[in-house]
């Protein structure tokens, strides 16, 4: 049944994108400078988890390295790269400019000073889940670097700039902004059967199954394809030629947990602290919250760097903000 269990794949970019039309055009016009020489414009992604903002950035980064002969890209994940110096060190090991530095000796003056040295071709750096990154400047140090161009990717931005100094702010003031709605029912069955089409034997999967799909990821395509994914590896074992509606409707709850276990996965040190902690106590106000997270690591992040932490647990759905700043509470999703 599986043809392309590639583009079964949540990280896939598939050849041609529906529905983000507009969204790539704008995106395109930011960069489209380097078509000419010349530096683009800072592009700040935005929206909701699963809306696609990862998938155009490196689908229209891909079409413009089809069109400039001398030109780099390099991709960022933020969460995995959450310091300056590991945010730095992946772009500059890109590069193939990390021969002969040590990662737990060599100052991070130095790998800002390797970057300031650099001239190769031009350089497009996504920095995906940009507002996990503990410090900031390294955006202010890229915006004054020449030979690199930035598309930062995040779910608000006005919870990305309150983290902002005000010399950054004013850097970014100026930044092509495209913002990501969530996609319709209808757009993610566009989606599926595209996947479908390319990664599954004809027949495999019936529209009435995709609409399905699309119902149940309430507009999130990661969901829709990993319940997609789901469905057909069940088929596969099954040996069947076609995924049955039950095998659907199992594919359904093992699709939103494999997506909810990939972000629990994703989580930096503290902030998985505060999700094993409300795992275990299932709903916490936020001084209860607080003091259990001082007790359980070495050195405690402060308040405010806690409260940005628990609205990124709430934006990838892992727990559940409830109340106003004076009854607040914190509790833990448990969807099936």
């Amino acid at each position: 049944m599986i043809v392309d269990a590639r583009v079964l794949r949540d990280e896939f970019v598939p050849r041609e994108v529906v529905h983000r039309d507009a969204e790539t055009n704008r995106l395109s016009a930011a960069l489209s400078p380097l078509l000419d020489g010349e530096p683009a414009e800072t592009a700040l992604l935005t929206g909701p988890s699963g809306v696609g903002k990862t998938c155009i950035a490196q689908y229209t980064v891909s079409r413009l390295r089809e069109r400039v002969l001398d030109i780099e890209t390099q991709y960022v994940n933020c969460w995995q790269n959450y310091s300056r110096f590991r945010a730095l060190y992946r772009i500059l090991d890109g590069l193939g400019q990390t021969i002969d530095i040590h990662r737990q000796s060599t100052p991070r003056d130095e790998l800002l000073e390797r970057l300031e040295q650099y001239d190769g071709p031009p350089c497009v750096v996504i920095l995906d889940e940009v507002d996990q990154l503990e410090d900031m400047r390294i955006l202010y140090d890229l915006y004054h670097l020449p030979r690199f161009s930035m598309i930062l990717i995040a779910n608000r931005e006005e919870e990305l700039f309150a983290r902002l100094d005000d010399r950054i702010q004013s850097r970014l003031h100026t930044a092509e902004r495209v913002h990501f709605d969530r996609y319709s029912v209808d757009e993610l069955v566009a989606i599926l059967e595209d996947r479908a089409e390319s990664g599954l034997t004809t027949g495999a999967v019936a529209r009435e199954q995709l609409a399905i799909i699309a119902d149940a990821a309430a507009g999130d395509a990661r969901v829709a394809i990993g319940i997609l994914r789901n469905a057909a590896r069940q088929a596969q074992r099954a040996e069947s030629r076609a995924i049955t509606y039950e095998m659907l409707h199992e594919a359904i709850p093992e699709g939103r947990a494999e997506v909810r276990r990939k972000s629990i996965e994703t989580l930096t040190p503290h902030q998985r602290t505060l999700y094993d902690i409300l795992a275990e106590e299932g709903e916490l106000e936020p001084a209860d919250l607080y003091a259990a997270y001082q007790e359980r690591v070495d050195e405690p992040k402060t308040d405010r760097t806690v409260r940005n932490y628990l609205q990124k647990l709430a934006q990838y759905n892992l727990i559940t903000i409830t109340g106003t700043s004076r009854d607040r509470t914190y509790v833990v999703e448990r969807r099936e």
